[in-house]
C-alpha cells in the first residue's frame, strides 16, 4: 500500500563536494540543476529539497546537502545548516526514508578531506539508521581502467565502508549515470526510516550541537589540524632562518602569514565547539540517544 501524498519519501543526499549528489537527484528529477564553474567548487550552499510526484498518492522529496569541504564556508556551519534542516523535519514527525552517500569511484585514494565527510556522516547517522543508508559509487561513466574501479570499490567495501556494512548499509552502483540506474538505486527506500543519532541526540536527549557526536568528532578534527598547522609554520620558521636568498626568505614570510591566519580561524572555530568540564560531567550522567555511533576513524586515520 502507497503512502498518501501527505507522507513524502523522503530520502537525502549526503557526500564530499564534487561526489555527484546533484547530478544523481538530476537524473531522479529530470531537471538540470546549474553546474559549478570549477569542479573543486561547491554550489550547494544550502539544504534543498526537489519534489517529484510519481502519482497522487506517491510522492518523494530528495533532498541536496552541502560537502563538509565547501569552499565559502566553514564545516562547522556546514554540520549547523544540516543539523537544523535534520531537527526540523525529526520535530515535524517526518524521519527520512533513505540516505544516499556519494563516492566518485575515479578517486585514485581517499584524501583528507574524503575521510573527513565519511567520519562526519557515519557520525551523525548512528547504527539504527544504518539500514536506510546507501554508499553510492559514481562517476563509473568516467573510470577508463574498469578493473582498476572495481579494485577501488572493493577496498571501499571490504575497509573504509566495512563498519557502516556491517551495521546495514549496502553498497550500490551508479553505474550509467541514467535516470534508470538512479531509481533502481532509491526504489527499495520507501518505508518510514529510524531517527539519525544526531537528531536523537538534538531532539529527545536535549543536547547543542557542539555535545552532539558529531559536534565532538568535528572538534577533533580542528584539534587534529591545529596541530598539524602549528607544524608547518615551525618548518617554515626553520626554512626561513637556513635561507640566504633575501627573496626567498620574504616568500617563506608571506605564507606563515597566510598560516598563521588559518590557525587562528582553527582556534576560533574549536572554542566555538568546546564543551565547558563542569558539563561534560552533567553529560556524561544524562539521558543517552538509543542510537550509537559507527566508528570508521579506525579505518580513514
Amino acid at each position: 500500500m502507497h503512502r498518501m501524498a501527505s507522507q513524502p519519501i523522503v530520502i537525502a543526499l549526503m557526500g564530499p563536494t564534487g561526489s555527484g549528489k546533484t547530478n544523481f537527484i538530476n537524473q531522479l528529477t529530470g531537471t538540470r540543476e546549474a553546474k559549478a564553474q570549477h569542479q573543486l567548487k561547491s554550489h550547494t550552499q544550502g539544504v534543498k529539497e526537489f519534489i517529484v510526484n510519481l502519482s497522487k498518492d506517491r510522492q518523494y522529496v530528495f533532498v541536496d546537502t552541502p560537502g563538509f569541504d565547501d569552499t565559502y564556508r566553514s564545516d562547522r556551519d556546514i554540520l549547523r545548516t544540516i543539523a537544523n534542516w535534520l531537527e526540523e523535519k525529526y520535530r515535524g514527525q517526518v524521519k527520512l526514508s533513505g540516505i544516499i552517500y556519494t563516492h566518485r569511484i575515479t578517486d585514485n585514494r581517499m584524501s583528507g578531506s574524503v575521510c573527513k565527510n565519511l567520519d562526519m556522516f557515519a557520525r551523525l547517522c548512528g547504527d539504527k539508521a544504518a539500514s536506510c543508508v546507501r554508499l553510492v559509487t559514481t562517476m563509473w561513466d568516467k573510470a577508463r581502467d574498469k578493473e582498476l574501479a572495481k579494485s577501488r570499490e572493493s577496498q571501499l567495501v571490504q575497509n573504509f565502508w566495512k563498519p557502516l556494512i556491517d551495521a546495514g548499509a549496502r553498497h550500490k552502483r551508479f553505474e550509467d549515470n541514467s535516470a534508470r540506474c538512479a531509481w533502481g538505486i532509491v526504489e527499495d527506500l520507501t518505508e518510514g526510516g529510524e531517527a539519525l543519532l544526531l537528531q536523537e541526540e538534538l531532539v529527545d536527549v536535549a543536547r547543542k550541537l557542539n555535545e552532539t557526536t558529531a559536534g565532538q568528532a568535528l572538534y577533533t578534527q580542528f584539534q587534529k589540524l591545529l596541530h598539524e598547522q602549528k607544524e608547518t609554520i615551525k618548518q617554515l620558521q626553520d626554512e626561513a632562518k637556513a635561507q640566504k636568498d633575501p627573496e626567498l626568505v620574504k616568500q617563506l614570510e608571506v605564507e606563515q602569514r597566510r598560516l598563521e591566519a588559518e590557525l587562528q580561524k582553527t582556534w576560533d572555530e574549536m572554542g566555538k565547539l568546546k564543551i565547558p568540564f563542569m558539563r561534560r560531567i552533567a553529560l556524561f550522567f544524562s539521558k543517552k540517544p538509543q542510537s550509537h555511533t559507527i566508528n570508521v576513524n579506525a579505518v580513514v586515520s
